[in-house]
């Protein structure tokens, strides 16, 4: 019997196989890490190929602890957003490394597109500003440097994570893939138009992307390739980019409703309705998903460091040995002791949009431990929230209560932390993984067993709240250090 949602979570730092039952139990999951490039200051790549790899060592385990691919109903996918993948149709291989979200090699190009007046349009197009983040500018520079891309002619296909994964996963006997795209991950390429959905030829030519290359934009839920390659014939029904999986997780589902996702990097998103929000304080318009051809769409503040944070103080810096070290850390202080980390360490993201920037710790004294550190980590991660709740509150949309998820959202100070500095209460699904469960969600209305996500939202759990505690002074002494620390690195960019 065929009763089960197989899910491909394929994040920045691992990639994850889940399998869930409908009423949203997980079931069997299995994790493979990435192996993260950085070739040069600012450059982050991934190897496609292990990427493959690793989705099937994984997706290969939960199939077996299911009890065969009989048991799946549906497959659905959820990626890390931006990131770019160069392949030869001819023999599915990698043509170039792939440039993932976080590399800020195209920040010159994109600064010159600015200082060339072309900023307003692209955001009148896509929502979006010109930043190193989105995939057009990565696209249009590897054309320029890579020139194995150009001699691939009509071989070359060009995508994001999902496109690449759906290729893979459907090309067998000799033959080409299905080359597709969702709309969610089309529309942070910043060649898609946000209102019409379609590519879009004045911006295709601005960043120099290849038109033959780029996949069919498809919507979010429906039958979308058929996999062989482990044993049966699994469909794929469901495709979403990870924040917006998220917020399909957390039944963000209603105009107003508001989820923040700390995994690698922080992402906001709070649903918008059927009308393309604007935002006039450099947040971002998106697509929250596509069903039937019809586009509801999010408003959405990007923080590039979150996660990558705690890795960076485990793995390069040796100052923990895990992320559950960081609680105990924080707590065995009373506070940061003037201590502020502002985690720019690949540029500043929304509200700021400062790709140069760079990470900066200030406040240190002979009194300060490696506590008091790992507190103005988690610290930060409150920070920055507040600064895009303040953009929000600016273009219209303030947060009566926050839906938080993702790996870093264990930490009970850092959930208690960040409803005490925003000042409202903060809501944690007993299942924090709600990125896995919105795919899943998608695959189940995709393949018919939900009528729509109303519907497949009896999948989300029960959920925990955390209301603010502290004093508004203390909340303004530490949110007026912020703003000091985060002016000082802004200017040290400028210089």
């Amino acid at each position: 019997m065929s009763d089960l949602f197989l899910v491909i979570d394929e994040g920045t730092t691992s990639t994850r196989a889940m399998l869930f039952s409908p009423d949203g139990n997980c079931v069997a999951s299995h994790q493979l890490e990435l192996t993260q490039h950085y070739p040069a200051a600012g450059l982050v790549e991934h190897d496609a190929a292990e990427i493959w790899d690793r989705t099937v060592q994984v997706t290969r385990h939960v199939i077996a602890a299911a009890g065969g691919p009989g048991r799946i109903a549906a497959i659905g996918i959820t990626n890390q957003r931006e990131t770019i993948v160069f392949w030869d149709k001819t023999t599915g291989e990698p043509l170039a490394p792939a440039i993932v979200w976080q590399d800020r090699r195209t920040a010159a190009d994109c600064r010159a597109l600015k200082e060339a007046g072309h900023e307003a349009s692209v955001q009148a197009k896509t929502g979006l500003l010109l930043d190193p983040y989105f995939s057009g500018s990565k696209i249009g520079w590897a054309m320029r440097h890579w020139p194995q891309l150009k001699e691939a002619g009509d071989r070359l296909a060009v995508g994001t994570i999902e496109s690449w994964l759906v290729w893979k996963l459907t090309a067998h006997d000799n033959r080409g893939g299905v080359h597709i795209t969702d709309a969610t991950n089309a529309s942070r390429t910043a060649l898609m138009a946000i209102g019409s959905g379609h590519w879009d030829d004045g911006l295709i030519d601005l960043f120099g992307a290849p038109r033959h290359a780029l996949p069919e934009i498809v919507d979010c839920a429906g039958q979308f390739g058929v996999t062989t390659i482990f044993g049966g014939s699994i469909p794929i029904c469901g495709l979403a980019g990870d924040q917006q999986a998220a917020t399909i997780g957390q039944s963000c589902l209603n105009p107003g409703e508001t989820k923040a996702t700390f995994g690698t990097g922080a992402f906001i998103l709070t649903q918008a309705g059927l009308i393309p929000p604007v935002s006039h304080n450099r947040l971002l318009s998106t697509v929250a998903w596509q069903l039937n051809g019809r586009r509801a769409y999010a408003l959405e503040g990007s923080v590039f460091v979150a996660g990558s944070l705690i890795k960076w103080l485990r793995d390069s810096v040796g100052l923990i040995g895990t992320a559950a070290e960081t609680e105990a850390l924080a707590r065995s202080v009373g506070d940061s002791g003037g201590v502020y980390l502002v985690p720019a360490l690949s540029g500043l993201g929304a509200p700021w949009w400062e790709p140069e920037a760079r990470g900066s710790l200030t406040g240190m004294s002979f009194a300060t431990t490696r506590a008091h550190i790992v507190r103005a980590a988690l610290e930060a991660m409150a920070h920055q929230a507040h600064d895009l709740k303040s953009a929000f509150a600016a273009d219209g949309v303030d947060w009566a209560t926050l839906r938080i998820d993702g790996g870093m959202v264990a930490n009970n100070w850092m959930a208690q932390d960040m409803a005490d500095i925003l000042g409202i209460g903060v809501e944690r699904p007993q299942f924090a993984e709600t990125t896995a469960l919105g795919a899943a969600m998608l695959a189940g209305v995709g393949c018919g067993h939900f009528a729509d996500l109303q519907d497949a939202s009896t999948m989300r759990g029960a959920i925990e709240r955390f209301e603010p505690s502290i004093e508004g002074a203390a909340r303004a002494a530490r949110l007026s250090g912020w703003k000091s620390a985060v002016a000082s690195v802004i200017a040290a960019a400028h210089q």
